[in-house]
């Protein structure tokens, strides 16, 4: 059996036995989007105090938590640290999460550039 081709960015791994390159199909944002159960966020650029700040709403439109900080990963560690240790379940899907990483990521972007054109998808 001949061994898979390496990617050309892979240099100094081995290849599992089980090795593959998987294609994903594109996201669609309307048809493939999963509400999480548990919460869903606000994320808010405060151009003023220099910071971001995300707010953690249940589906009653309640603001729980509101947590602020000057880059994404003050604010996702600050959030999933909260959450963990106070034995709530805010994000259960990994998407939210993974939604969470990418829109606070944009919004620093958007900080240190002064720009004030970020909006959360």
């Amino acid at each position: 059996m001949a061994e898979p081709e390496r990617p050309g960015w892979v240099k100094d791994k081995k290849l599992a036995k089980d090795f593959e390159v998987i294609a994903c199909k594109p996201y669609n944002d309307y048809l493939d989007h999963k509400n999480d159960d548990g919460c869903y966020v606000l994320i808010k650029v405060d151009y003023e105090f220099r910071e971001l700040q995300v707010a953690v709403c249940n589906y009653q439109h309640e603001i729980l938590k509101v947590f602020k900080g000057k880059q994404a990963q003050d604010l996702y560690d600050g959030i999933f640290e909260y959450e963990k240790k106070n034995n709530l379940e805010w994000f259960n899907q990994k998407q939210h999460i993974a939604y969470l990483g990418k829109e606070l990521k944009k919004a620093e972007i958007a900080l240190a550039l002064g720009n004030s054109g970020y909006y959360q998808e």
